[in-house]
């Protein structure tokens, strides 16, 4: 089943891009594949600053979904790279809604996991006459304990190695806040510093998100341009609390009700652990909920990517 999966659309092509002016120095790169006029989608990246990748494309059949794809503000084909001015989930809420506008789309499936579970949740909870239904996987709403846990005492537990070498970076006397000592070092001036500093984040993140080690991604995350754009992006995401208010998402997760839903959470997610998942589903309890025993955060792992495609395939055939 996994094999078949992992080929099922072997070979999707967008039929159209470009960049959009969304304002504020910003040029976002979109992408559309699939059939033009059949189900619309949208898919949400990750990070914040991860970018979409070809096989995000294959997480809907091409012959029931027109689907935009693109990179949030400051990473992959968007401009300008690694930018923080005029970044935050507002403004990609607001993007959002230019791209919905543009596709000529009234309302569409909004799919979005870890980070991009966050957007998707701000974004229905702002726009829910525009979302037909919501796929979530890898349940992120940016609460302080859920970065606590990641970035400070927690995960750390779990990895110890490989905390060591995220620690590594910061001296001592910084070492009770490393969200704020990361921003130092991934704000400096001095691009060395900068590169240094974000190819640790980011390979903290990459080594951990899945089950069983997975080389690809540390191979995928230690990149310069990627792992740039990733860290400092996530990072300023993360020191603002999202622009969000304490417990946001959750709080407002009745302004969901009546839009058909499906939670799929990892068991053994050491980056966005299951309680965030179950608290969500106990307020939103309409939502479908999978937890997968045999995966941990990443959407590529074969249990975690069963289930979401089985989502996909169940709303298609629905207006």
């Amino acid at each position: 089943m996994t094999d078949e999966l992992r080929t099922l659309y072997p070979e999707i092509e967008p039929f159209d891009s470009g960049m959009l002016d969304v304002g504020d120095g910003h040029q976002v790169y979109w992408e559309r594949s699939g059939t033009r006029g059949a189900k619309p989608a949208v898919f949400l990246h990750g990070g914040p600053g991860g970018g979409i990748s070809p096989k995000h494309r294959r997480l809907f059949d091409p012959k029931l979904y027109d689907v935009i794809l693109f990179d949030q503000r400051g990473c992959g084909h968007s401009t300008p790279h690694a930018e923080l001015e005029a970044n935050t989930t507002w403004h990609l809420v607001a993007d959002m809604e230019k791209l919905r506008e543009m596709a000529g789309f009234d309302k569409w499936l909004v799919f979005g996991g870890s980070w991009g579970s966050t957007l998707a949740l701000a974004y229905a909870e702002t726009h829910p006459e525009r979302v037909s239904e919501l796929v979530l996987r890898g349940i992120f709403t940016l609460r302080r304990a859920e970065v606590q846990w990641y970035y400070q005492h927690g995960a750390s537990q779990i990895f110890p190695e490989k905390w060591e070498r995220f620690v590594a970076q910061i001296p001592e006397g910084e070492r009770h806040d490393f969200v704020a000592a990361y921003r130092k070092r991934l704000t400096s001036d001095d691009r060395l510093v900068r590169v240094e500093a974000a190819k640790a984040w980011s390979l903290w993140e990459g080594e951990t998100i899945t089950l069983l080690p997975d080389p690809s991604m540390t191979t995928a995350f230690g990149q310069d341009d990627f792992a740039v754009a990733f860290a400092r992006i996530e990072n300023h995401y993360f020191t603002h609390g999202g622009w969000l208010e304490e417990g946001q998402l959750i709080r407002d997760a009745g302004k969901l009700k009546g839009i058909p839903g499906v939670i799929v959470q990892g068991r053994y997610d050491a980056a966005c652990p299951p309680a965030t998942a179950w608290a969500l589903h106990k307020a939103w309890p309409e939502a479908e909920f999978h937890i997968i025993e045999n995966a941990g955060h990443a959407y590529s792992e074969p249990g975690i990517l069963d289930r979401l495609m089985r989502a996909t395939d169940q709303f298609a055939g629905t207006s």
